[in-house]
């Protein structure tokens, strides 16, 4: 205990944990308060009426040499009659709402992580980093004063003046929307209200009397996938996942076709515009209904996608991004409502889409940005997010480039004869055995290889349906390393008489991965001479616009690869250099992270000072328009072989005859091979 100055008002010693905080406050302080003077926000959505109980805390008793105090029960004031109340009907096991209890002691309180106000998540990345829970929207619950005669003030006028009374927010302004049911609203609940407040700018949203739940949805819109997130915002925590083709595809699989479904069908914008926002509230539906919830109860959406994908999304004609110089409507991050672009979502929610940075590189490579942060790495970093249009970002703490590289649909399994999405029943991983030429496989939905033959029954949930991403990636890398096919990707047709998995087709042939009897299609899945060269393609589309930025830049190598996109949670770093996906590199420090566009947008909507560092990124990116460079091309046909006929990979030589030998082991001619 000590006196502040001479003043007769008494001070006393507090620690918080974990945060380390402390000093002292003013005795009779209540918990709650005392938190927020020495930097510790607490969950409090009732505002200290001791109903929400979210403010519970942890006193520990016992000596604290290091914090210089003695903390004991004795040093807290005892439970109210309404802190009671809350323990008999929700039981606090000991804990104490610390917008009940008031400080008489020295004390030492651990918050724990849910009474947090600004909870931390893991942002699974390359390296994880711990990231504040901080969202756009906030519950608030308010009391109001009743309506009198001789009070002309109007119901929003009062509620106005309640939050800035209770809560400190001033300017409020009110969705027009919520304007003829707001009476009723806060009669309902007795003149009490819980608000949902946008950017303590704007009231969203009223319910009646106290409310819990407060729910948001990230959205990444491939050009061949769309993922949605749905997230709860008090914790950061994903409550339900949700994915669906794009529905655009059928007017076009790769960018520039959209544009010119765009410009050559009269209402061809619209249609596109229609079907994404349809599957959009589609994936709100399922993702709400997995868990309980109805697409009514988000209040807040980050979209992310490229350039193409947000034009039509926001119904502009992307017709400037078909030529030079490919010229974006706007490039700034929006606030949108929802209910403009036909979205149904809670009627005041807002849609924040990320920033643009220039032509075909677009919010889904800001995202990938924010969720891999190559800024904050030293050495020199490529992050590459794999999909319909490769989004290339190759940079360091002091400069980072961004181009966009067209490697078509083929990487997410489109343009191959078997390919499919990564879903259930997808081939995901493939060995192929040097000397027998027998395949092993990998099912998504099994974690099992499968060694499959004539004398084995196979259950149908792994029975393989096709074969996706990154299926397909190690497969043509397995064909190549067993010499069946060679460096320009043909297939070597000798090696039909070694093995009936090898198929002549006219002058060239096919390999059969899966016979028939062990398919869910009761049709073989096979390798053709064209999926080899579909993915050649977007294979050399992708590293010559790597190879670019590495030119821009000036570095001969880098130091680590990050791939993300639509299969980069399953690819095999080993299989891309083989392919010549990628440059050189350490294979160690070669990381696969999944959906990493999809990962910004869900890291921007849990923490609203992310949408901040989004902008800062987009605007310091320098962007480099790769198809235009004279050299594209030149880089382009070098990098059609397998793995590249001009750039050496010494890291896969030096471990290509152990990674070889360390595939698994398995028994001789399990998997039976049919012809067609």
């Amino acid at each position: 205990m000590s006196d502040n100055s001479g003043s007769q008002e008494k001070f006393f010693k507090i620690a918080l944990m974990p945060s380390g905080r402390k000093g002292q406050v003013a005795a009779g302080t209540d918990l709650l308060r005392a938190a927020r003077e020495l930097g510790v926000e607490l969950e409090s959505i009732c505002g200290g009426r001791q109903t929400c109980g979210k403010c519970q805390v942890i006193l520990e008793e016992g000596k604290f040499p290091k914090h210089g105090l003695t903390s004991q029960k004795g040093n807290l004031s005892p439970p109210s009659d309404l802190e009671i109340e809350y323990d008999r009907d929700h039981p606090l096991n000991g804990r104490r709402l610390a917008c009940a209890a008031h400080v008489l002691g020295d004390i030492l309180i651990t918050v724990p992580e849910e009474s947090q106000a600004h909870k931390q998540v893991i942002a699974k990345a390359a390296t994880e980093r711990i990231i504040d829970v901080s969202p756009a929207v906030r519950l608030l619950y308010v009391e109001i004063e009743p309506a009198e005669l001789g009070d002309p003030r109007g119901d929003w006028d009062r509620l106005a003046q309640a939050l800035q009374d209770q809560w400190e927010l001033t300017g409020l302004e009110i969705d027009p929307k919520l304007l003829p049911t707001l009476q009723s609203i806060i009669r309902e609940g007795d003149f009490a209200v819980t608000a949902t407040i946008w950017q303590d700018k704007e009231v969203i949203r009223l319910q009646p009397g106290y409310q819990e739940g407060i729910y948001g949805l990230a959205i990444d819109v491939g050009s061949t996938t769309v993922v949605a997130h749905l997230c709860d915002l008090r914790t950061g925590e994903v409550k339900s996942t949700k994915s669906a083709m794009n529905p655009q595809v059928r007017f076009g699989e790769d960018l520039m076709s959209r544009i010119s479904y765009s410009n050559s069908e009269p209402q061809g914008l619209k249609r596109m515009n229609r079907s994404i926002i349809q599957t959009l509230n589609e994936l709100a539906e399922k993702a709400t209904a997995e868990v309980g919830l109805s697409p009514q109860e988000i209040t807040d959406v980050v979209i992310v996608g490229n350039t193409v994908m947000h034009h039509i999304l926001l119904g502009i004609n992307p017709e400037q991004l078909g030529v030079a110089p490919f010229a974006l409507a706007t490039y700034s991050a929006l606030d949108i409502k929802a209910r403009d672009l036909n979205l149904q979502l809670h009627p005041g929610c807002r849609v924040h889409t990320l920033p643009l940075i220039a032509g075909h590189v677009g919010a889904d490579n800001v995202g990938v940005m924010l969720a891999e942060s190559p800024t904050d790495y030293e050495g020199i970093s490529l992050v590459v997010d794999v999909g319909t249009n490769a989004e290339i970002i190759l940079g360091d703490r002091d400069q980072v480039l961004v181009a966009s590289s067209p490697t078509g649909p083929a990487f997410e399994g489109a343009q191959v004869t078997h390919g499919q999405r990564a879903a259930p029943g997808a081939i995901d991983r493939v060995r192929i055995d040097p000397q027998s030429f027998e395949p092993m496989i990998k099912v998504i939905g099994s974690p099992e290889w499968l060694t499959l033959s004539p004398d084995e029954s196979v259950p149908p949930n792994v029975m393989p349906t096709g074969i996706c991403g990154s299926g397909i990636i190690e497969a043509i890398a397995e064909l190549y390393l067993a010499g069946i096919i060679n460096t320009k990707g043909h297939f070597i047709t000798s090696r039909a008489d070694q093995s009936p998995r090898i198929v002549m087709k006219g002058r060239t042939a096919e390999y059969i991965l899966v016979d028939q009897e062990f398919t869910a299609t009761g049709s073989h899945i096979v390798i053709t001479q064209n999926d080899v060269r579909a993915i050649q393609l977007a294979k050399a589309a992708l590293y010559a616009g790597t190879k670019l930025l590495m030119d821009h830049r000036g570095v001969e190598r880098v130091d680590r690869v990050i791939l993300a996109g639509a299969f980069g949670n399953f690819i095999s770093p080993f299989h891309a250099m083989v392919l010549g996906l990628i440059p050189d590199c350490d294979l160690d420090n070669v990381f696969a992270v999944g959906n990493a566009a999809g990962d910004g947008a869900r890291l921007a909507l849990v923490n609203r000072g992310l949408r901040l560092k989004a902008v800062q990124l987009a605007r310091s990116a320098n962007y480099v328009e790769t198809p235009l460079e004279s050299t594209f091309q030149d880089e382009f046909v070098a990098a059609l072989n397998l793995p590249h006929s001009t750039h050496p990979y010494p890291h896969l030589a030096g471990r290509l005859p152990e990674a070889v030998d360390e595939r698994p082991r398995k028994r001789k001619s399990r998997l039976r091979a049919g012809t067609h």
